[in-house]
């Protein structure tokens, strides 16, 4: 069976996205989200369906490409829904993190808000497909360039998007987050969107 790539996050399919998007970033999401099956759940509970890409083998979601445009990303949950999940105590020093986390597009930009692949699919092209119609969709919204941004630990995911005309602009150091999320430098990248990314290659149900 075929995987097929189509846009947006199907009705049903939260928690299986939750799932993966835990699975790829749980480590940078625990100090804000943790226990991890509420964290999972709080995910699902506020996912914007609009703004994903997923890949689909039959009805099952094998892998998901998140994205932010104006004030609206993949992953939701405001200053009120965190602290009615985990109590104000507890709330407020997981907000000061999840700020860590925001990332908005400047003017004609689409944000990427990460890959997540089921393990027992990757290598087979699906992040490519993926990134192949985010920038269709960038493209559809007139959007001439698209950013995202790659932790140091990920040097897998920089590679592909390396391959897919992402190039580095900068990287800035942060030592003092290594011992909270693992990490200590995140560098962005950009990718110019152009006239061939308008067709797409994919199914748009």
């Amino acid at each position: 069976m075929d995987t097929a790539i189509r846009r947006g996050v199907p009705e049903g399919a939260e928690e299986r996205v939750a799932a993966l998007y835990w699975e790829a970033f749980g480590r940078k999401l625990a100090p804000a989200l943790d226990p991890p099956d509420t964290g999972r759940r709080f995910i699902a509970a506020h996912l914007r369906h609009d703004r994903g890409v997923t890949a689909l083998l039959g009805d099952r979601v094998v892998g998901v490409a998140g994205y932010r445009l104006g004030d609206r990303g993949l992953t939701g949950g405001g200053v009120t829904d965190v602290l009615s999940t985990y109590g104000v105590l507890r709330g407020l020093p997981r907000l000061a993190v999840l700020a860590l986390f925001e990332r908005e597009p400047a003017e004609g930009e689409l944000v990427m808000d990460g890959i997540a692949v089921d393990a027992d699919h990757r290598g087979a092209g699906i992040g490519g497909r993926l990134l192949t119609e985010v920038a269709a969709v960038a493209a559809g919204h007139g959007c001439h360039r698209i950013r995202l941004d790659v932790i140091d630990v990920n040097p897998r995911a920089k590679a592909l998007y390396e391959r897919h005309g992402f190039v580095a602009v900068r990287t800035e150091r942060t030592p003092y987050l290594r011992g909270l999320l693992g990490f200590g430098a995140v560098t962005t990248m950009h990718r110019p969107v152009t006239a061939a990314d308008a067709q797409g290659t994919e199914e748009t149900p």
